[in-house]
């Protein structure tokens, strides 16, 4: 048996592996070694104190994954920001930061719990024209007015065809901590990583006003995948 026939096998169960477990964000880095080495440490005096340690440093790192995705490339589709369930879908007036007007369109916002992926993706190919910061309240993200009274980080982002679509990162009730990747004047292409929400958050991406919602309330969404809607003038 040759030294590639021997290496076959393992080749193929670590490929497998790798297309089964899912990469750690580096953003979950600094949790994870905290979390070892805490645990390291606790070991030392109990051993059961130790094996939940190494419970919650296993956690950590599933909760920081960051799943590989293949986003439709069809024009004038808007995929899902995050992985959750829809909580609402509806008109809403978009952030006041993002000076997109009072006039309501198409909101659809996806809660994410603590079991869910919690990277956020570029719902549509663009341009980040705008970033906006706010300081707020920590209330459950299932609740409607956690979009307007809780921290937040609101993004503008304009397709090639110069179309709005405004994407909120907000906190939760234990939430504690948004971060954002991207800087204004970047192109972004759908799909895209852009940031993410620590411990239980939700994603509220505002479409523009002739936009077609194909998502239900109750309806469990891939970041970078699940179509919420279609661009004025797109077909499906």
């Amino acid at each position: 048996m040759t030294a590639e026939e021997r290496s076959g096998p393992l080749a193929h169960l670590v490929d497998l592996a790798r297309s089964t477990v899912p990469p750690m964000h580096p953003a979950g880095r600094p949790f994870v070694l905290g979390a070892a080495v805490a645990t390291f440490l606790i070991r030392r005096f109990s051993r059961r104190a130790g094996v939940l340690g190494m419970v919650v440093t296993a956690w950590c790192a599933w909760f920081f994954r960051e799943p590989k995705r293949v986003t439709p490339t069809r024009p004038g589709l808007v995929v899902s920001a995050a992985d959750g369930t829809v909580s609402t879908v509806g008109p809403a007036v978009p952030p006041a930061e993002l000076g997109l007007g009072e006039e309501p369109v198409p909101r659809v916002s996806v809660f994410l719990s603590i079991f869910d992926v919690h990277v956020q993706r570029m719902p549509a190919t663009g341009e980040v024209s705008r970033i906006s910061y706010r300081p707020g309240k920590f209330l459950s993200a299932d609740l409607d007015k956690a979009s307007e009274d809780n921290e937040r980080n609101s993004l503008l982002l304009r397709t090639a065809e110069g179309h709005d679509i405004a994407v909120v990162q907000i906190a939760g009730l234990i939430a504690r901590r948004i971060v954002c990747f991207v800087d204004e004047g970047q192109r972004v292409d759908a799909g895209h990583t852009y940031g993410l929400i620590r411990f239980g958050s939700r994603v509220d991406v505002y479409l523009p006003k002739g936009s077609r919602v194909l998502v239900e309330p109750g309806q469990k969404t891939i970041g970078g995948e699940t179509v919420l809607g279609l661009l004025p003038g797109a077909e499906f």
